[in-house]
């Protein structure tokens, strides 16, 4: 079952109590994160923990739950929950949360994207995992796609031919740049490493209105994300599979085209994989070289989890991708069945470690920077 995402699970198991974090105004409750355990028939939302009163009580409603709690901390101490959900999209405030849940003895985590700041505060988010013993997934839902493994196979199997390179890039909007390669990107470089396999090596360059970004552009970023700088960035990634991952992000590029440059391509010599994230179908494949004009028009073929061409088996596919059902039911299968998420704390780390390493060639003028990053820090904090 680690191979896909369970979609029928034992009837007969009891029920697993879920605790809410959230934090209206400061992230409020991510996408989706509070009110999908209640879509999970496995699941039972027992109690909501919010720093905001108004916050606090309209999410006890929403949620139907009788324990509201202002301090999480107070919540996971007395209500000692199976599944603690980290729900504020800030980032600033994961590392926190999940490790006091762990400490509290949580079997799951479900953690929002991004996953944390830097390396240093996933090193300690690994190893407090690995004392404990806790499954942590990652909110990257395209990764729980059932699609996901039909593409793998495609590429696996030659259906686009020798693979030449992946490329990706963001939403390309106001948040262009180091912003969109941290809120948006995370997804994409989540995908790459899944499909690429673990990166090498990163060379990466970043601007500012037109001048290569200095101390002077550094700011502290929205969103909880730590030092932050520049409104285009190029990033080129040496991955484990032999072929090459482009990131670029450019402010304003996706609105100009009036349509999202969001996701990621697998080109080929004999076709092409596109994956949109979020987006329904989530991947499409055209066959034929891409760089050879033709005379008629190719077809862009949706790919679904029986492959492509043809129907999703998977009923009501868009709800359950979209609303983390199937994230949260192969959480629940993860602690049942003593395995890691598909989506686990490691991948959440390198998708970090990935970000940062655009920072750090950057910060070194463009060389080339290796993984693991000797700089642990986020390194736009070091220019």
């Amino acid at each position: 079952m680690a191979a896909g995402v369970p979609l029928v699970l034992g009837a007969a198991e009891a029920r697993m109590r879920v605790g809410v974090i959230g934090h209206t105004g400061r992230g409020n409750y991510g996408h989706g994160l509070d009110g999908m355990w209640r879509l999970i028939p496995e699941t039972e939302v027992v109690a909501v923990a919010d720093a905001d009163p108004k916050g606090l009580a309209a999410a006890m409603e929403r949620l139907k739950v009788s324990q509201g709690f202002a301090d999480y901390r107070e919540m996971l101490q007395k209500v000692r929950p199976e599944i603690v959900a980290v729900a504020p999209r800030q980032a600033d405030q994961h590392r926190d949360m999940v490790l006091a849940a762990i400490e509290a003895g949580a079997k799951g985590i479900y953690v929002e994207k991004p996953f944390c700041r830097s390396p240093e505060e996933a090193d300690q988010i690994l190893a407090a995992c690995g004392r404990r013993g806790a499954k942590l997934a990652v909110a990257h839902r395209n990764r729980y796609h059932p699609a996901l493994p039909a593409v793998k196979r495609l590429i696996d199997g030659g259906a686009i031919g020798r693979v030449l390179e992946f490329r990706g890039r963001g939403k390309e909007d106001a948040r262009g740049g180091a912003e969109d390669l941290w809120v948006l990107g995370s997804h994409v470089i989540n995908l790459a490493h899944y499909l690429g396999g673990d990166p090498l090596g990163c060379s990466a360059w970043i601007e500012r209105e037109g001048h290569p970004v200095t101390r002077a552009d550094v700011m502290d970023g929205k969103e909880g994300l730590g030092p932050l700088a520049g409104d285009s960035l190029h990033a080129r990634y040496d991955m484990k599979c032999g072929v090459p991952f482009y990131f670029d992000s450019m402010r304003g590029a996706g609105i100009a085209t009036k349509g999202p440059n969001f996701g990621l391509q697998v080109i080929g010599n004999a076709g092409v994989i596109d994956l949109r994230v979020d987006l329904h179908p989530l991947a499409h494949l055209l066959e034929g070289n891409p760089f050879l004009p033709t005379a008629t028009p190719r077809t862009w073929v949706p790919i679904s989890s029986a492959g492509p061409g043809q129907p999703e088996p998977v009923a009501d596919m868009p709800m359950v991708a979209e609303k983390h059902v199937l994230a949260g039911r192969d959480l629940v299968a993860a602690i049942r069945e003593d395995r890691q998420p598909l989506c686990d704390a490691r991948q959440g780390a390198m998708t970090v470690e990935m970000i940062c390493a655009a920072f750090e060639s950057h910060r070194q003028g463009g060389r080339r920077v290796t993984f693991p990053l000797e700089t642990r820090a986020n390194p736009l904090g070091m220019l």
